[in-house]
């Protein structure tokens, strides 16, 4: 029986188009379940930021670099629809230094509101670049990095807090020769200023004065 060259022709074509099927249909479940779904973010959506809330930006905080003295950031998200994978976060000096904050090298999950630094752990830690007494400014930001573009619901990279650190001195005993640099020398100035002088002597000269009046009334 001799086959037909028509039938088989068809027959091919028809199991090629099954086979092209049945393979567009496994990469599409597979993209599917592999791939990452595209986040809903609405039209009116603003750029997601982030709000200080610790400490209060009203006025510039002093922390001290010391044992046992632990500062805490925290803060808010608004208008974020895409969560970061991570955040970054840091300590820019007024010197151009950039210090990490908290205890995993400046790195923290996405969804964190805040994060506690010991500035004395890492100046014990790395003398090689120890903190300065100056004012800093705290940088956070997503994953896109510190120069991101504002996107709608995606993370806006922050800036707005400054603070102060300094690290206090030693306290000395008055017992031990401890003297108040700006007492010693305050006490003969006034005593030696013109103004003080003529002033004790209107006051002597004064009481001079109604003391004597006084005693001729009395008499």
């Amino acid at each position: 029986m001799v086959a037909d060259p028509q039938n088989n022709a068809n027959n091919g074509g028809n199991n090629q188009a099954s086979n092209s099927v049945s393979s567009a249909s496994s990469q599409s479940q597979q993209s599917s379940s592999s791939g990452t779904p595209l986040p809903s973010i609405p039209a009116t959506a603003g750029v997601g930021a982030i709000s200080i809330t610790q400490p209060p930006m009203q006025s510039t905080s002093y922390y001290k670099i010391a044992p046992s003295e632990y500062i805490t950031f925290g803060w808010n998200f608004t208008d974020l629809y895409v969560t970061p994978t991570s955040l970054t976060v840091s300590a820019v000096c007024e010197n151009g230094n950039t210090y990490p904050v908290g205890p995993t090298n400046g790195i923290i999950p996405g969804n964190a509101q805040s994060v506690v630094w010991y500035p004395y752990g890492y100046q014990t830690a790395n003398p090689s670049m120890p903190l300065a007494q100056a004012s800093y400014t705290l940088h956070i930001w997503g994953d896109s990095g510190p120069s991101a573009a504002a996107q709608p619901g995606y993370l806006s990279p922050n800036s707005g807090l400054e603070f102060a650190m300094y690290t206090p001195q030693a306290y000395t005993p008055i017992d031990s020769g401890w003297q108040c640099a700006g007492c010693s020398g305050s006490a003969s100035q006034y005593v030696a200023h013109p103004a003080f002088a003529g002033l004790i002597a209107t006051i002597l000269i004064m009481f001079l004065s109604g003391y004597g009046t006084l005693r001729r009334v009395w008499n």
